[in-house]
């Protein structure tokens, strides 16, 4: 049986796509796509040694979780959060790399620290001022089923709010060619277990062998397989579009996502915000 909760709200960057205001409209098909590079902001609430030592990754995650937590009623600082990517911050993975290869290896302490897969939720708690716990997952390409699977479990089973915040960004050559992720995508949601006045969806998730929702755009179906966080896109396509119903989401091999979808309206009785 299918696990429901409320989305209260959502962040989101990836190309061509600055905030879920303005994704909406596209996921909904009322404005085009148009591909851009994705436009990462600063990493606003970090002091300024921190911020000096953040790279796209970071930068990234705290972009989609502050858009998100900004639409929501919660308060960062008690949100408990979950953070799912396929891997750590390519860039800095390199120059480590890089450094490791040279005659005199030196290893920046800098590097070292960012190098950690749960680097991005430390940066959080620093920024957001969370004292809550934070888990850290990654399944390479099913990453975002596997936040998403917690999240939603997690808030369902604490009976609280959780955050959700799922990002990939790519690395450089000669990994790029081993591991092609084009443009950094990030995804961010507040997950309720009650809906609310802010709430945009109610959604299910159960496990299935049913094949993938795909994205009917072709730049857009190329946008879901370019990055892990990205197949969420039909999820936020149906959303976007109001619309009650199913939609398949890529996790493992042969194992996938059904997330059932309602306009909160139609299940809570809270009257016309689930597009808002």
């Amino acid at each position: 049986m299918p696990q429901h909760v409320y989305i209260e709200s959502i962040g989101l960057l990836g190309p061509g796509l600055n905030d879920w205001a303005q994704a909406r409209a596209v996921l909904a098909g009322r404005v085009p796509y148009a591909h851009a590079p994705t436009d990462l902001p600063p990493p606003a609430g970090l002091p300024a040694a921190e911020r000096r030592r953040t790279g796209p990754t970071v930068r990234l995650a705290l972009g989609v979780g502050q858009q998100a937590v900004a639409a929501s009623g919660c308060d960062a600082a008690q949100l408990p959060a979950i953070f799912a990517s396929s891997s750590a911050d390519g860039f800095n993975f390199h120059a480590i790399c890089e450094a490791l290869a040279e005659p005199d290896p030196l290893m920046s302490p800098t590097r070292f620290h960012n190098s950690v897969h749960n680097a991005t939720a430390g940066y959080w708690s620093i920024a957001s001022g969370a004292m809550r716990t934070s888990n850290v997952l990654c399944a390479m390409d099913g990453s975002l089923g596997a936040g998403l699977l917690e999240c939603v479990l997690q808030a369902s089973a604490d009976a609280e709010s959780c955050l959700l915040i799922a990002y990939d960004t790519g690395y450089p050559e000669p990994l790029h060619s081993f591991r092609p992720i084009p443009d950094p995508f990030g995804v961010a949601l507040v997950v309720t277990p009650q809906p609310t006045s802010r709430s945009v969806a109610r959604i299910g998730v159960a496990l299935t062998h049913a094949p993938a929702t795909v994205m009917p755009e072709a730049a857009l179906e190329t946008l879901r397989t370019s990055a892990p966080a990205a197949r969420v896109l039909p999820l936020l396509a149906a959303i976007a579009r109001g619309e009650t119903g199913s939609v398949v989401l890529d996790y493992l091999d042969g194992l996938r996502i059904e997330a059932e979808v309602a306009e909160v309206a139609e299940v809570a009785g809270i009257g016309g915000n689930a597009r808002a």
